[in-house]
């Protein structure tokens, strides 16, 4: 049920923003906690693009799939997306950044936008 939502949502993106070079940065001199920390602010800020649409969709609320939802919010989110994609292949390495989209990130998603939406409401 989620996956399939998911898959498309992985390569819709994908195909409207295509490959990004891969360029070195001497990223991989920094430790791991200090990459993720630089791309925190982009993760966070692609998860509220989503939220924000989601909670602004006249559907929400009633008994659409959450999933739904979050890809139909996609294209309107697809800079957000894309910078986040793009910090984490520079800091990580070519590739992982649409790894890491199409697996941890999609994963948590769903839960993350549904905290987010009941943190604005309260």
């Amino acid at each position: 049920m989620l996956v399939a939502p998911l898959a498309g949502l992985s390569l819709l993106l994908t195909i409207s923003v295509g490959p990004l070079p891969n360029a070195d940065t001497g990223a991989s001199e920094i430790s791991f906690r200090q990459k993720t920390a630089a791309i925190q602010p982009l993760i966070r800020s692609a998860t509220q693009c989503i939220a924000q649409r989601v909670a602004a969709d006249p559907r929400y609320g009633g008994n659409n799939n959450l999933n739904d939802l979050i890809v139909d919010s996609v294209p309107s989110c697809v800079d957000a997306l894309r910078a986040m994609i793009d910090a984490h292949d520079r800091y990580f390495g070519g590739g992982s950044g649409e790894m890491f989209f199409s697996g941890p990130y999609l994963d948590i998603l769903p839960t993350a936008v549904s905290r987010w939406i009941s943190k604005l409401k309260e």
